[in-house]
Parts: C-alpha cells; structure tokens; sequence
C-alpha cells in the first residue's frame, strides 16, 4: 500500500490523493482475478457495484507483448471511465498449474504493479485461501461454492473469474482491506 511521507504533499503529481487508509475512501475500488480471462469488480464512490470479465488472449497474429498491452490499456480506459480507482485488490496466487499460467499471471501483476506505482494507486493482493474462507467460510473451496456464495449475496456472476473478483471486492470492503 502506498504512504505518505511526513511533510509531502497528500496530492500525486498526478492530482491524485494519497490519504486514504487501506484504499476505501472516496475513490473507486478495483477487485481482480489475474489470468487470460480476468474477472474484475469495481465499487464506485456512490456504492454502485459492477463486475465482468476481460479477454486478454492474443491472436495468432499479434506479439507476445499484446495481451499485456490490452490490459494497460483497459486499466487506463476504466481509470478515466469510472474512476478515478483509489486501490486495487488482485487475487494473490502462489501456485500455478502450468508454465504458461505462472508467466501470464507473472506479466499481469508487473503491468498491474508498475501501473499502480505510476499513479500513486494502493493496490494488494489478497491470497486464494482468504478469498474462498471469507466467501464460503471454507479455504479450500471449489469454485462452484464461490460462485454459488456470489449468487447468494444477489450477484450474478458469469463464471468463476467474476465470482471471485466479487468475493475479493467484498472482502477489500469488509474487512476495509483486510484490516478489519
């Protein structure tokens, strides 16, 4: 999470404020679950809520550097659109089940980080097993239970990467970033 140094300024060089503990003020807040389909959940400051999920597989035709591209871009656009995004909370995982997965997740998080870092943006990453304990009270839970725990909270999650951006927003406010 970003501080303030003592006697710096509580504006960015961007116009952003710096203040907020655990990124629950008055800017939006940003859930996501990093991977090829990335779920993402965002919570206005006029408490509106809404979730999806973005595509950021490459075509066969683009270089290995676009999907992460895609996705600066499209933390820049929601930025502008719905922001502006005072602290992001990222699924935090340890274990991956391919290559391919652990360096996609990889390269998400450094553009994720980098881009936070630039804008003065609080971001952390909550672990798997937090996520799952907090939305179904169990921390090895499958993803049908997260979702089917997202639906009783009266969303209507997609899939499974929504759900779990869901949970992780919920938690981040909650919890007020896990601070309780």
């Amino acid at each position: 999470m970003n501080q303030i140094a003592p006697n710096a300024s509580e504006y960015s060089d961007t116009g952003r404020s710096t203040t907020s503990p655990a990124g629950l003020g008055s800017g939006a807040v940003l859930a996501l679950d990093l991977g090829t389909t990335a779920g993402w959940a965002l919570r206005t400051p006029d408490d509106y809520t809404s979730s999806g999920t973005v595509l950021l597989k490459h075509s066969r035709y683009d270089g290995g550097g676009m999907r992460f591209l895609r996705f600066r871009r499209w933390l820049e656009d929601l930025d502008q659109d719905a922001g502006p995004i005072e602290a992001i909370y990222f699924e935090e995982v340890r274990r991956h089940v391919g290559t391919d997965a652990a360096h996609i997740y990889g390269g998400l998080l450094a553009v994720l980080s980098a881009w936070c870092e630039e804008r003065l943006v609080a971001y952390q990453g909550v672990p798997v097993g937090t996520i799952k304990r907090f939305a179904t009270g169990k921390g090895n839970a499958d993803k049908a239970a997260v979702i089917d725990a997202m639906r009783t909270r009266g969303f209507a999650p997609r899939d499974d990467n929504e759900a779990d951006a869901l949970a992780i927003l919920l938690w981040a406010i909650e919890t007020r970033g896990g601070v309780r």
